[in-house]
């Protein structure tokens, strides 16, 4: 695949998910589609009684919990999980030894090798290992994010020592012992009988280019990865485990690769330590996707999830696949936001799935989103235990940039633009650009509304004067809402919370900015010329004194 950045969903730009970060983003995802389909859309703390009868993890801090609603129905989320998805099914997914056993009576290729329990003595382990080919995995049976997982071992006395580490430092006593499967790692993602996206997970990797050193072609892809909304929160760290990797296969961090030259830093392919997200959802044969369908199947309760699978598909030898794992809460940024090819939209597939009736709305376009950190502050603070997302405006959205210039930035008159753009049914912000200067978003559904503002701004009196309104279209994305930016707008206690917040921040640059401002000055004073221009400095002060 040629070296072109990923294309993201154009509803799902970069910067409306700058605060939805790691499984935040998955939940995010799903939540906003199906709230600009119309559905009501609510937020949940862990204490929330509609999630006391369903298997969560990590949901602290909140935005991970949430509910949609139409007027039918309601259905409870946890990330990517929908609650049609039964907790016995999540049970057996993530029990990766019961899930080898279901597979392979369903006659669904995974790897020969088999799981064992807490009572199994560490003999027994390694009398099962010698009936396998090497070479072979140690693994949990539930643990995540690659988390224990040693692959590749070579002979007896490299699986004893990763037994060891495994169960007794690592302390997982339910492990998995299988032949190592050699090919390409994929991730399908499965709604009912439909693949809606794979993409190949690439180990961590780097490609010479005949001047950098390995380091620094390290952060040349960090870089990179910065400017991918799902990759900028999984860095490549250089840990020994990296380190350990490319000394034995001779080369040193200080290296620099030949042009061209492709280099592996890792095994492991997991998108959180660094690996790859490649879309590649239209090259994969439907032989491979109905493995994938058929694994979601084989688990009763389980209607979509994540499905990897290792393809060996090396030219000249005969082609074999075996499914790995099945993850009933999978992350889907990776294919969000995928470092090459093009995103799918799994959240699309999963709202479809909970909500037929809202299959025909396209939200492609749409522009309108809420701001996370603003909807779950309330939950962060403990001060509420849900929060209801105002409903997102339906239909196409008009939007205008107005650019005031006059005596326009007092807090009344920026309180009064807001009345009167919610009174008005409109979304946007008001913001102060220099201290003559304003610019106000305005957007909504009636298009003639929206120009019709422009004659509301100049309508305030009390100490404003209004000298020039600029105009033009807008078309960046909008928040449900209208917000007062850049003043400190304190008429609730969560405001006052928030200006404090904000007024802290704006205290600790002031400081930065005084004592570099301070130090400069010293600097002036002690410097060489500012002692030898004294005199003259003397003379030309007692002149303008006369």
């Amino acid at each position: 695949m040629k070296n072109i950045r990923g294309v993201s969903l154009p509803q799902l730009p970069n910067e409306i998910v700058v605060n939805a970060r790691k499984t935040r983003l998955d939940a995010f995802a799903v939540a906003l589609e199906g709230w600009r389909r119309g559905l009501k859309l609510k937020w949940y703390t862990k204490d929330s009684e509609h999630f006391q009868d369903m298997i969560i993890f990590g949901v602290n801090p909140p935005g991970r919990l949430f509910s949609l609603s139409s007027s039918e129905r309601t259905h409870y989320f946890f990330r990517t999980r929908g609650d049609k998805v039964t907790n016995e099914a999540v049970e057996l997914a993530a029990d990766k030894g019961v899930t080898k056993e279901i597979l392979a009576k369903a006659n669904i290729p995974v790897p020969q090798g088999r799981g064992f329990n807490e009572q199994s003595t560490d003999e027994e382990i390694i009398e099962f290992s010698r009936t396998l080919n090497y070479p072979i995995v140690c693994k949990p049976t539930d643990a995540s994010l690659g988390m224990g997982v040693v692959t590749n071992l070579q002979n007896e006395a490299e699986f004893i020592e990763a037994l060891n580490y495994v169960r007794h430092e690592l302390e997982y006593d339910e492990i998995i012992v299988e032949e190592h499967a050699k090919g390409k790692e994929y991730r399908f993602y499965v709604v009912e009988d439909k693949v809606i996206a794979v993409y190949n997970r690439i180990p961590a990797n780097i490609t010479g280019d005949g001047i950098h050193t390995i380091e620094e072609l390290i952060n040349l892809k960090n870089y990179e990865r910065r400017q991918n909304a799902r990759l900028n929160s999984c860095l490549i760290h250089t840990d020994n485990e990296i380190i350990d990797f490319i000394n034995e296969k001779g080369y040193e961090l200080t290296s620099i690769p030949k042009q061209g030259e492709y280099i592996l830093l890792r095994e492991k392919t997991n998108v959180s330590i660094g690996g790859d997200p490649i879309d590649v959802t239209d090259e994969i044969d439907d032989e491979l996707k109905q493995i994938a369908i058929d694994t979601v199947k084989a688990i009763p309760g389980l209607y979509h999830a994540g499905v990897d699978i290792i393809v060996n598909d090396v030219e000249g030898e005969e082609r074999t696949a075996v499914v790995l794992e099945i993850n009933a809460t999978a992350q889907i940024g990776g294919i969000l936001f995928p470092l090459r090819g093009k995103a799918r939209n799994i959240p699309a597939a999963i709202i479809d799935y909970y909500f037929p009736e809202t299959k025909e709305i396209d939200t492609s376009k749409s522009k309108v989103y809420f701001d996370m950190s603003t909807i779950l502050e309330p939950m962060e603070n403990r001060s509420a235990l849900e929060v209801e997302v105002a409903m997102a405006p339906m239909g196409k959205l008009y939007a205008k940039k107005y650019s005031v210039k006059g005596n326009v930035t007092s807090e009344s008159y920026h309180r009064w633009l807001k009345k009167h753009a919610l009174d008005a049914g409109l979304h946007g912000y008001v913001k102060t650009v220099v201290f003559d200067e304003i610019e106000i978003v305005v957007a909504g559904t009636d298009k003639e509304t929206v120009e019709q503002f422009k004659k509301v701004i100049s309508k305030y009196t009390r100490g404003t004067k209004v000298h020039r309104i600029d105009a033009e279209v807008w078309t960046e994305p909008v928040t449900v809402g209208f917000d007062i930016l850049e003043i400190y707008e304190v008429t609730t206690a969560r405001s006052a919370q928030h200006a404090l917040r904000r007024m802290e921040k704006e205290q600790i640059r002031l400081t930065r900015l005084k004592d570099r401002v301070e130090k400069d000055i010293n600097h002036i004073l002690n410097s060489t010329s500012w002692r030898v221009t004294e005199a003259l400095r003397s003379l030309i002060g007692k002149k303008s004194n006369k």
